[in-house]
């Protein structure tokens, strides 16, 4: 199974090429010319499939994040992702920002993985589930109560510590082809299924963690 995945939602844009859970072909883009890394997301696939020798229409399945991220990067794969799967016929999965951040973690502690939400809220993931906007005062207090292994972005590491993933030059795009294979054996999604993962930031009083945990 050749495998197809790419993401715009975050700091860079990653784009990966697989067959199964064998990776062929990984590049990771960034901001350039004053132009936002997504703009490049066409040209980089389509230089990917023909340095491995491919057509489109012998991948057979799409991955890509959905969010959250950027609203413009969001936008931008979650489209692309369902015109080449409409165009192919084939399936295509989406996975979020929060659970792919959240294999970074290679220890046996429990993972958190909060990202800037505005509005002094953070996006939280935790338990393998999206916890949706939460303030960080509950998010702080969270994680005095445990020792969570925390990945974060710049902003909320100075708050909250633990590691930020634009720090370090990791392969997401290999980790999202990696959990997009692994959820194609376990399910068959359509690609009309596809859709953004806008998460609503809290109202006035934010989201009360303790009891949303």
């Amino acid at each position: 199974m050749k495998i197809l995945v790419f993401d715009t939602c975050l700091d860079k844009m990653y784009v990966t090429l697989a067959e199964d859970n064998k990776i062929l072909s990984s590049k990771v883009v960034t901001n350039r010319d004053n132009k936002y890394h997504s703009a490049f997301l066409i040209s980089t696939i389509k230089e990917m499939l023909k340095e491995n020798n491919l057509t489109p229409k012998e991948l057979d399945a799409i991955g890509t994040n959905i969010g959250p991220g950027s609203f413009t990067g969001i936008r931008a794969c979650t489209t692309v992702a369902r015109m080449i799967a409409q165009q192919l016929d084939i399936q295509a999965i989406g996975i979020s920002s929060l659970e792919i951040l959240s294999h970074l973690n290679n220890t046996n502690q429990k993972t958190v993985v909060a990202l800037d939400a505005r509005k002094d809220s953070a996006y939280l993931y935790l338990d393998n589930t999206i916890k949706g906007a939460v303030k960080l005062e509950n998010v702080k207090n969270l994680l005095s109560k445990e020792n969570y292994y925390l990945i974060t972005d710049d902003k909320l590491q100075k708050e909250l510590g633990g590691i930020s993933y634009q720090q370090g030059e990791y392969q997401l795009g290999e980790i999202l082809a990696k959990l997009t294979y692994d959820k194609l054996k376990q399910t068959s999604t359509k690609w009309q299924e596809l859709k953004p993962l806008y998460i609503q930031p809290p109202g006035v009083h934010g989201v009360n963690l303790e009891k949303s945990i």
